[in-house]
């Protein structure tokens, strides 16, 4: 699924954060940017997903590493986190949910405007806004209580990410919602 691609980023900051976070932030970057340039050159458009990747690496690398070198692995992490909440819970409240984009790359053109369609991405984007708000929690709880173990809040946002990307894979594919994709 095209929606997972557009994670890599934020899945590869995840685990490299044990190592460095400026490592994390610049590979992430790396592969935002490479993900990005991938689908604008097959598509000539950059989604929703794939831009706010790109700044959001591009900005915190520049900013842990050059302006706030001390900032803590968990309020990196929080501040990503929370990027990617902003963009989930926002696409929802415009009516756009973000896994549109990704939807109609696997589902016939005349799927994209019918209600179960646009209701079955409701339900994919407010599931990783959960996800999101989870990660966020444990990474704010993590900044601000430094007993709560970086093992623990990884821990705790990996599983997040885990439920998410197991409902993404498994729910299209027992859904009356997504019949007829390019399977």
């Amino acid at each position: 699924m095209g929606i997972l691609l557009g994670f890599t980023p934020f899945i590869l900051f995840s685990l490299l954060t044990g190592l460095s976070v400026s490592l994390a932030l610049w590979v992430a970057f790396a592969a935002a940017f490479a993900i990005g340039i991938r689908d604008f050159l097959r598509a000539k458009t950059v989604r929703l997903l794939d831009a706010v990747c790109l700044a959001l690496f591009a900005l915190l690398a520049i900013y842990s590493g050059f302006i706030q070198p001390s900032l803590t692995v968990q309020a990196v992490r929080m501040i990503a986190d929370a990027g990617l909440l902003l963009l989930a819970v926002i696409s929802l409240a415009m009516r756009s949910p973000f896994t549109l984009q990704y939807s109609r790359d696997e589902a016939p053109e005349e799927l994209w405007e019918t209600p179960a369609f646009v209701r079955a991405n409701y339900i994919l984007a407010a599931v990783w806004s959960v996800a999101f708000a989870v990660m966020t929690t444990a990474d704010a709880y993590a900044t601000f209580n430094k007993r709560f173990p970086l093992s623990l809040d990884v821990a705790v946002g990996l599983a997040a990410l885990a439920l998410a990307i197991v409902f993404t894979v498994r729910y299209p594919a027992g859904s009356r919602h997504f019949a007829g994709s390019k399977r």
